[in-house]
């Protein structure tokens, strides 16, 4: 592990091999006991799933996930299709963001003391994929209830 990595603990995994967009879900619920506990929350069991389309050009400003009823469990972001840059933010907006590229198939999951961070994604660059076109699909899943 780097030392922007001890730093900011978002744990980020890239798959070795990029998973078609239809086997995606498979792929994420196959390594999602792993993956939970790698980034330490092994009891997390999402009961939502947001799905955000991105074309090129468009972005998502910084904010934090305040909708859900408990903060202490975490984010899961599943990225596909065209490549984004997370912007992996502070406590406050004012706060400088690190800039995380994510390629398909790359999986993001922050919880714990940076659940609140502010994070967001850059304008999306314009770029295909050969599943998604011109688009960037991001699945976000959490527990809301």
């Amino acid at each position: 592990m780097d030392q922007r990595s001890r730093r900011l603990p978002l744990h980020r995994a890239r798959s070795r091999q990029r998973p078609a967009l239809a086997g995606a879900a498979r792929t994420v619920s196959a390594s999602r006991r792993q993956r939970r506990a790698a980034a330490g929350f092994a009891g997390f069991a999402p009961d939502a799933c947001l799905v955000n389309r991105y074309r090129p050009g468009t972005r998502l400003a910084l904010h934090q996930d305040r909708n859900e009823r408990d903060f202490g469990q975490p984010i899961v972001s599943v990225s596909l299709g065209v490549p984004a840059v997370f912007l992996w933010g502070g406590p406050r907006r004012a706060d400088r963001a690190l800039r995380v590229p994510l390629w398909h198939g790359d999986v993001a999951v922050w919880g714990g003391v940076d659940r609140l961070r502010f994070h967001g994604v850059a304008p999306i660059p314009a770029a295909t994929h050969p599943l998604t076109g011109a688009e960037r699909i991001n699945l976000t899943l959490r527990r809301a209830g």
